[in-house]
């Protein structure tokens, strides 16, 4: 029996919801991690690298060596680890060349300082890039739609197994949806054609989720299949149109409230993962920007 083209685990992170993934190739060990999460807590400011150091002892007991640390997109609703990790286990930290839109558009909300612009990543992808992974390469696809800035990492299948693609928060769970599209840049036609994009890729392509929230009495979902997405998805599935899809998307935007996490996710992962800069005494702040009542 031949062995199978590529390794990849997923980790759940029930605080923040956030699906990270490991991704390998057997032959060469070399790997990516994708989205990985910083532990936040928000009401006493503690940071802490329980998730990631998940994926530190998976990579060591492996005997992996990490390549690349992806991001799908800047997320609103948790921390990410990019730094800490490549600190322990070293890689580029990479993201969509989209990003400098969102980080024009927030960092003078939050009075951001450098790096916040290109330089804070190591590689920014563009449609059609590659990801060398040892023998695997990740093709890049340009997903926007719930930011500007969203990229989904796509890797053809084989005839030993199916392709798999790791898709941020375009899609969620069958039952859960998709991504909200009013965020600054974000756009539910946009979102919609990214994900008709998704669904048009091989029926058994594997889906691999950045999200879920499993109700009561239902395991986290990890990921899926293009085919089950295609039938079942809540809000895209079974061939629904586009505009009834925007009319829903929007109507249903309006009903939900700022991600709780908004303002330290994004002052951390605009300048890819890193944490403001401390003050003269050491310690480090982050912005809550003030919206008073007219």
């Amino acid at each position: 029996m031949s062995a199978p083209p590529y390794l990849l685990e997923s980790f759940h992170d029930p605080a923040t919801g956030t699906v990270s993934h490991l991704l390998a190739c057997p032959r060469t060990r070399r790997a990516a991690l994708i989205d990985p999460v910083l532990d936040f807590q928000a009401n006493s400011g503690k940071l802490h690298p329980t998730s990631a150091q998940r994926l530190v002892e998976r990579v060591r007991a492996l005997d992996l060596q990490v390549d690349w640390l992806l991001e799908t997109h800047a997320h609103a609703d948790h921390l990410s680890a990019a730094v800490w990790l490549q600190r322990q286990l070293g890689g580029r930290i990479a993201i969509g060349a989209g990003i400098d839109a969102v980080q024009a558009h927030f960092q003078p909300l939050l009075d951001l300082t450098a790096p916040c612009d290109a330089g804070a990543f190591d590689q920014l992808f563009a449609e059609g890039d590659r990801v060398p992974l040892g023998e695997l390469s990740l093709q890049v696809l340009h997903t926007p739609g719930h930011t500007p800035a969203c990229i989904s990492y796509y890797l053809p299948g084989t005839p030993e197994a199916p392709g798999c693609v790791f898709v941020g928060d375009t899609l969620f769970s069958p039952d859960y949806g998709c991504a909200r599209a009013d965020f600054p840049g974000g756009d539910a036609v946009q979102l919609y054609r990214s994900i008709q994009r998704l669904l048009a890729l091989p029926d058994a392509t594997r889906v691999m989720l950045c999200h879920d929230y499993p109700p009561a009495g239902r395991a986290p979902c990890l990921e899926t299949t293009v085919a089950v997405q295609r039938a079942s998805n809540v809000q895209v599935g079974g061939g629904v149109s586009e505009a009834d899809f925007v009319a829903r998307r929007q109507a249903r935007d309006r009903q939900l409230a700022v991600p709780a996490l908004l303002w330290p996710s994004l002052q951390v992962n605009l300048r890819g993962g890193r944490l403001p800069e401390p003050d003269a005494q050491g310690r480090r702040f982050l912005r809550i920007p003030l919206g008073l009542p007219e």
